[in-house]
């Protein structure tokens, strides 16, 4: 136990966007500190409260970037992620900021703390480190878009997205630095949502409506696409589904070949990525994020992110994540060579697009 003390010690520092998690959200990557803000009219305002003891990670404590890609004089040559020459596809971590992309991390996901006001900045510093990123629209934590009872609150989540009307994201979207819409967490967990799934209908629905505001952003949504299978639902603004493995999930390669035959056979495109905090099987020694839970070693995540990228059909890489103790962990030696390799296997995987 004091093992794990000291590493959720060191994970209070490192507190991103995120530090105020919401209790039934422990295992996903929607739990966010939100700057205070207040949305535009959508469907029905909503208040959003202040949280004045949020901190951004400081990206300073992290250690440098030995990786860059250096010419012959020894200079940093200068990569572009973002244009749609770029081959491969994006490898990062929920949480991060654009100080932490690297030549190993080329994309973040983030929500909590991004407004239409500061988005504008962001994605500008993001575009300039060539970087690419996927957006959660919605306050990041589920509570602000829950109904009283608990359930989803469609309204809600509705007048969240439409405080970015108000930001000019159009030529971040047509230049490749905006990849995505995030567009809930774990529908399929009823634990999360009052005792309710968050229905495919209602998913497709939540898809629809940011086509109607951002046609050609692709929209995506963290659950796998054999749940959004099991219901009679025909997903024409959805584009994308999202494995997130674990090493209770199984096999990951026979994984992935199972998710993607069933996205292709719903239209559907499919993000990535591994549960680096929660997500191991006890090998690191490491006390994950979530009682009972733990760290992958830096063996697991070589092997099952090898594994899943062996997957053509996938169109991005993103972890779960660079919060909490993720600074400290992502630093260590092995854990960082483990990432170098899978950002290199991402960086020569077949550019695919998540709208399918």
């Amino acid at each position: 136990m004091r093992h794990r003390a000291r590493f959720q010690l060191l994970g209070l520092v490192a507190l991103t966007l995120a530090a105020a998690c919401d209790s039934s959200d422990k295992l996903s990557p929607s739990s966010e500190t939100p700057v205070a803000t207040t949305p535009s009219t959508g469907d029905s305002a909503i208040s959003v409260p202040t949280d004045s003891s949020a901190t951004p990670i400081d990206s300073t404590s992290m250690v440098p970037d030995s990786t860059a890609v250096l010419d012959s004089t020894g200079a940093p040559v200068a990569t572009s992620f973002a244009t749609g020459t770029q081959p491969g596809i994006v490898f990062g971590s929920y949480g991060m900021t654009a100080t932490d992309l690297n030549s190993i991390h080329t994309g973040i996901l983030n929500g909590g703390s991004i407004t239409e006001t500061n988005v504008g900045p962001l994605l500008a510093a993001i575009k300039a480190k060539g970087g690419r990123l996927v957006l959660k629209m919605c306050m990041g934590a589920d509570k602000y878009v829950k109904n009283p009872d608990g359930t989803f609150s469609l309204t809600k989540w509705k007048s969240l997205v439409d405080r970015f009307k108000k930001a000019n994201l159009g030529p971040y979207i047509a230049d490749g630095t905006l990849i995505g819409h995030f567009l809930i967490d774990e529908p399929q967990r009823t634990a999360k949502w009052g005792g309710k799934i968050i229905s495919q209908a209602t998913v497709e629905a939540m898809a629809q409506y940011s086509k109607t505001i951002w046609p050609t952003l692709p929209t995506f949504v963290r659950v796998v696409p054999s749940w959004l299978a099991s219901a009679p639902v025909t997903y024409r603004a959805l584009d994308a589904g999202w494995l997130q493995y674990g090493s209770g999930k199984g096999d990951p390669g026979n994984m992935v070949a199972s998710e993607t035959a069933i996205a292709k056979n719903k239209g559907l495109g499919l993000l990535i990525g591994l549960n680096i905090l929660d997500g191991g099987n006890g090998s690191s020694g490491v006390h994950g994020w979530s009682r009972g839970k733990w760290a992958m070693s830096a063996s697991e995540i070589k092997n099952y992110g090898t594994a899943l990228l062996k997957n053509s059909y996938a169109c991005g890489f993103y972890n779960w994540t660079y919060q909490y103790f993720g600074p400290t962990y992502y630093a260590r030696s092995d854990v960082k060579s483990a990432m170098t390799t899978l950002s290199g296997l991402a960086r020569n995987h077949a550019r695919t697009s998540c709208r399918q």
